[in-house]
């Protein structure tokens, strides 16, 4: 029942006044225009970082999201494939390169805090036709299965043989002022951070060691 003194609105009359209400209120979102809305870059999202790296002894200047990892732009940027994406959290070490002569898990740093730096991958070792030693010594030990953790299983090899020369000690070496010798307990330990998954850590230990002696 009406209430006396009361204005009358039909259901029809009201559903179109709240429509014409929303289409007039400052900024209403129109329904063809919000996808693009959406995908608009956020105020926040982060400038493009300029810098540039000495890789396998080239300069390479490189523009990239500040977030990018060594590993990332080394892989998606610069095509050096050879630097393998394993674990990606630093626990497998299939993604080791030398960055200014000490080996580095590159997918646990990031790309613009290498400005300037050396970068060495598995590329800039040795060439099919110009291994490196430590390249031919794993051919010949057969250091390797599926070959995926190789890449960075050589790199970290040849910087940890630097390493020793450099008098760094490791956990198990017996002296820790003389300089290490290359043995088998030496090796395992400073290379326990490379998993091999096909289980070739006998040849790999070999291959290392064959090296060792021609540099001693």
């Amino acid at each position: 029942m009406r209430s006396p003194g009361h204005p009358t609105i039909s259901r029809r009359a009201l559903v179109a006044a709240a429509a014409t209400t929303a289409a007039t209120v400052p900024g209403a979102v129109d329904a063809q225009t919000a996808p693009a809305a959406i995908a608009t870059p956020s105020p926040g999202a982060p400038a493009m970082a300029k810098f540039s790296l000495r890789v396998n002894g080239a300069a390479r200047e490189l523009e990239l999201d500040p977030r990018t990892t060594l590993l990332d732009a080394l892989r998606e940027h610069l095509q050096l494939t050879g630097s393998k994406k394993g674990c990606d959290h630093g626990q497998c070490g299939a993604c080791t390169v030398i960055v200014e002569g000490r080996r580095i898990y590159s997918c646990l740093t990031l790309a613009v805090m290498h400005e300037g730096e050396a970068v060495t991958t598995i590329e800039g070792l040795g060439q099919p036709d110009n291994l490196h030693p430590m390249q031919a010594a794993f051919v010949k030990h057969d250091g390797y299965q599926c070959g995926y953790c190789t890449p960075g299983q050589i790199c970290a090899s040849v910087a940890m043989l630097d390493e020793i020369k450099a008098g760094i000690p490791s956990h198990v070496s017996a002296d820790l002022v003389a300089t290490a010798q290359v043995t088998p307990e030496e090796i395992r330990e400073r290379m326990s951070g490379n998993i091999c998954r096909c289980g070739a850590y006998s040849n790999i230990v070999d291959a290392i060691t064959e090296v060792a002696g021609r540099q001693a």
